[in-house]
């Protein structure tokens, strides 16, 4: 395993969260998201919740955005050990790979059904969005320049 490769995955994972997590903060702040929680909020309390913790706001959005980069970063350092180089059709699978992940395990972890529909159907098609930011990021930024 190549050290140096995580690392560049990593770090490009993190970036590709923070491109995906703008567009997230963006949609929130204009009403648009269909989302009752950011959902990096929204595993965070429930996480906690299960251990009958409850934090104030101001800890929980930093827990959230801490475990978000991180799982970003995870996911992107993944990637780059599993496929070289990494290209934007790559990213954007590797993004909706991880998108169906979250429809399967995690909406229903929060009681939100499979891909939302316990909400609403849009939750499926604004997450999807988001994912392909994702991807369509790292498959930009983690292999230019390299042959």
């Amino acid at each position: 395993m190549d050290a140096k490769r995580l690392a560049v995955g990593f770090g490009w994972g993190v970036m590709a969260t923070i491109a995906m997590s703008a567009l997230m903060i963006l949609g929130v702040v204009t009403g648009l998201s269909p989302m009752p929680a950011p959902i990096p909020e929204a595993v965070v309390n429930k996480g906690l919740g299960l251990f009958g913790v409850g934090l104030p706001q101001p800890p929980t959005m930093l827990l959230a955005a801490v475990a978000h980069l991180s799982y970003g970063g995870v996911a992107g350092a993944i990637l780059a050990t599993l496929t070289r180089p990494v290209t934007v059709w790559k990213g954007l699978g590797w993004g909706v790979f991880l998108w169906l992940v979250m429809q399967v395990a995690v909406f229903p972890l929060l009681g939100w059904g499979f891909f939302g529909v316990a909400i609403t159907l849009r939750i499926a098609v604004a997450t999807l969005v988001l994912h392909l930011v994702y991807g369509a990021t790292l498959g930009l930024l983690m292999d230019r320049g390299r042959k």
